[in-house]
């Protein structure tokens, strides 16, 4: 039985905007107390709009090439086929939990540039700073193509801790491909609820990570924006966050997450593989960069084995 006097923090609106941190980058000691307080950092146009512009239109063109994009709209604008998407098995879209069927995502993870995110200078600078520690870029990174399939649902309220493990240290960074306003479907965050902890996860959820974060009576408050192509939102992993709702149902929203570690903390061994059923010999295939291949593989790690345990579903009482 549900207690009554319980709320669950998981129904409550977005009530705040995200602070832009962008003036704090020069200022270690102030960027790392707002990463404390709040449990997000948020910098307006920190990649080039340019070079995720021309990111995107890589993954449309392979979007396009599987038939999804409506064929009356410039390829750019990312306008989806939504008869042909919904003949789709919802089935065959949550395979891997990045809103497109496996065989397309393969060919996303394929794509050079897209890896090579993780290793941009700026982004390393912000995170030698924030970890006052050299940073290692996790190879697994991961693309978000959500087709607005009819029975496609948004993402649950979560903390990646639970799909990654290794250290609590590790920081996602979220960015758009293009502009993402709310009605889009971004991302939102728990402001400061990496403060309480490894939280419970209840019975399975359809969304994405199938794993829901109970959150019974937390007093935080959820916070967002309209994002903007360039624009990048990073949390540690025990920060709560969900997507929200596409309401734009002919559009599709394309997205990335990769992840930073300090080098010298422990990792879990599945952070070193591809995202996916794939081996980096596929995904390599045409690669000409030498460096972002096998980048970790003379780095002598501290391994933890993966926990099951902390992922044992709960009933939900709020």
């Amino acid at each position: 039985m549900k207690n009554l006097n319980m709320f669950d923090a998981d129904k409550k609106k977005i009530s705040k905007k995200f602070e832009d941190s962008t003036s704090l980058m020069k200022l270690p000691e102030e960027l790392r107390a707002r990463a404390e307080k709040n449990g997000y950092l948020f910098f307006k146009h920190f990649f080039e709009p340019e070079k995720m512009l021309k990111l995107r239109r890589e993954m449309l063109q392979i979007v396009d090439k599987f038939g999804y994009l409506s064929p009356n709209a410039n390829l750019i604008e990312g306008i989806a086929d939504i008869n042909r998407i919904n003949r789709v098995p919802i089935q065959q879209i949550n395979e891997n939990g990045n809103g497109v069927p496996l065989s397309l995502y393969k060919e996303v993870q394929k794509l050079q540039s897209f890896h090579a995110i993780t290793h941009d200078p700026k982004l390393k600078d912000l995170f030698r700073m924030l970890f006052e520690d050299e940073p290692f870029p996790h190879p697994r990174n991961i693309a978000r193509i959500m087709l607005p399939h009819k029975d496609a649902k948004p993402t649950p309220s979560h903390q990646d801790f639970l799909h990654i493990q290794g250290t609590e240290h590790t920081w996602t960074c979220w960015a758009p491909l293009g502009d993402v306003p709310m009605s889009l479907g971004g991302l939102t965050v728990l402001e400061g609820s990496h403060k309480a902890g490894l939280l419970d996860v209840t019975t399975g959820h359809e969304g994405a990570g199938g794993l829901e974060t109970i959150l019974c009576n937390l007093g935080y408050e959820w916070a967002g924006t309209d994002y903007e192509i360039g624009d990048m939102l990073t949390f540690p992993s025990l920060t709560v966050h969900k997507s929200i709702p596409n309401k734009q149902r002919d559009r599709i929203r394309l997205s990335i997450d990769v992840r930073l570690q300090p080098i010298s903390q422990p990792i879990e061994a599945r952070s070193l593989l591809p995202h996916g059923p794939f081996t980096w010999e596929e995904l390599y295939e045409g690669w000409e960069r030498e460096e972002l291949q096998y980048y970790w593989s003379n780095i002598s790690f501290d391994y933890i084995p993966w926990n099951e345990k902390i992922r044992w579903q709960k009933e939900k009482l709020c």
